[in-house]
């Protein structure tokens, strides 16, 4: 059975492979080499195709939680895929029929999924505008806006009080 925080873990480190450092966008993805070694180390295959299906649905996620794509384009991912049940201590688990090169890529739609349905609204984008990182607000009151508060929310809070400064 799927661990839900791992997975919740395992989808916002994918949605954040493509972090702007020093102002540039980068991929942590773009190496071949790295990247593949990073998906067997989730328990992945390593193998291009799976790193071909990684991307594309890193891609598709990131835009459904920007808003900038509906859901539905996630469909495809989908495609196929089947849970089936086991009984095995008197408790019934589930495991994802899929082709083995599109595992990870499914757990992290189903890892979207699953937050969307039980903490709606909580998988978001930076508010930094300059930020192309997310967030998973796990705060009480669900407010929580910046991917790091150490980093985009201190430059936030200290460009506004630059502003009301320089204002009066």
């Amino acid at each position: 059975m799927a661990d839900p925080v791992a997975d919740a873990d395992f989808l916002l480190a994918l949605l954040n492979s493509t972090p702007v450092v020093d102002g540039v966008p980068t991929d942590d993805l773009a190496d071949p080499g790295r990247a593949r070694a990073w998906l067997a180390s989730l328990g992945g295959l390593g193998t291009e195709a799976e790193l071909r299906q990684v991307r594309k649905v890193r891609d598709a996620l990131q835009a459904v939680v920007r808003g900038t794509e509906p859901p539905e384009v996630l469909a495809s991912a989908l495609h196929g895929v089947a849970r089936v049940p086991a009984l095995a201590g008197g408790r019934v688990s589930w495991r994802l029929k899929v082709a083995p090169d599109r595992e990870l890529a499914v757990r992290a739609v189903l890892a979207w999924d699953a937050l969307a349905r039980n903490s709606p609204g909580r998988l978001r984008p930076c508010a930094n505008d300059e930020c192309q990182l997310f967030l998973i607000d796990r705060s009480k009151a669900g407010t929580a806006r910046w991917c790091s508060m150490a980093v985009c929310g201190n430059r936030m809070k200290a460009r506004r009080h630059y502003e009301r400064a320089r204002n009066t």
